[in-house]
């Protein structure tokens, strides 16, 4: 990125001058003192008659050019530092730094919450971990929308979907949108309807519309086996 104060002896000159008049015509609304608009009026002039000295064949030597570029170094340094008080006042408008020949710095807006709703798949149930994926609703759009981070992935164990989001449980943050894993405690009976649900996140964690609910069921338990014909079945321990 280009500098904003020029680096000619002349362009320095020309952008001080200016950057001085402003400054000391009204050093308070830009978060300045009196003092420092004073100080910088001072630099200027030494810088310049410096200037001066060493472009004049009559005075210009090893010792004149030498003076003008301490001067010179001096000057920038004073206004940089003017310029990092200036840029961090939040009452200095763009029009005022323009002025004053600053950096107008423009800022990015704000990435809102996503403004759809994911559909999610179940993909396979071994025990107690499902796999699903997230994907967008329309099939020709694969992936995250713009400006996602990820997904939160819901779950509910029971035999409808519950109506509030507050209700159900927050199985994690998904950054990929497949192959994505949720594993229920070893508590939830074999056999149990699970539930899941997702919504998109932004980058500040702002959430959008959340999926339709879709339901699969974990595996049952262990059933007992039928009796083989002619054996009487096993009597229950005590």
């Amino acid at each position: 990125m280009a500098d904003y104060i020029p680096s000619s002896d002349a362009g320095v000159r020309s952008f001080a001058t200016n950057y001085s008049s402003i400054i000391t015509a009204g050093p308070v609304p830009l978060g300045l003192t009196v003092l420092q608009g004073t100080t910088l009026a001072g630099k200027v002039s030494a810088y310049d008659a410096a200037l001066t000295a060493s472009s004049d064949p009559s005075t210009r030597g090893p010792a004149a050019v030498l003076l003008k570029q301490e001067k010179k170094r001096d000057l920038i340094a004073y206004m940089r530092l003017l310029a990092r008080i200036i840029q961090a006042n939040p009452a200095v408008t763009n029009d005022q730094r323009f002025s004053l020949g600053l950096p107008i710095h423009h800022l990015p807006s704000p990435i809102p919450a996503p403004g759809e709703a994911p559909d999610l798949d179940v993909k396979s149930v071994s025990g107690r971990t499902i796999l699903c994926r997230i994907h967008r609703a329309s099939s020709t759009r694969r992936g995250k929308p713009p400006g996602c981070a990820g997904a939160n992935v819901y779950s509910h164990v029971g035999a409808t979907p519950p109506a509030s989001l507050n209700d159900w449980t927050l199985e994690g943050h998904a950054s990929r949108t497949s192959n994505i894993e949720v594993v229920l405690p070893p508590g939830v009976p074999g056999g149990s309807t699970v539930w899941l649900c997702a919504n998109w996140y932004n980058p500040r964690g702002q959430a959008g519309p959340t999926s339709a609910p879709v339901s699969t069921n974990i595996p049952g338990g262990v059933t007992s086996m039928p009796p083989v014909p002619g054996e009487e079945p096993l009597a229950e321990a005590a």
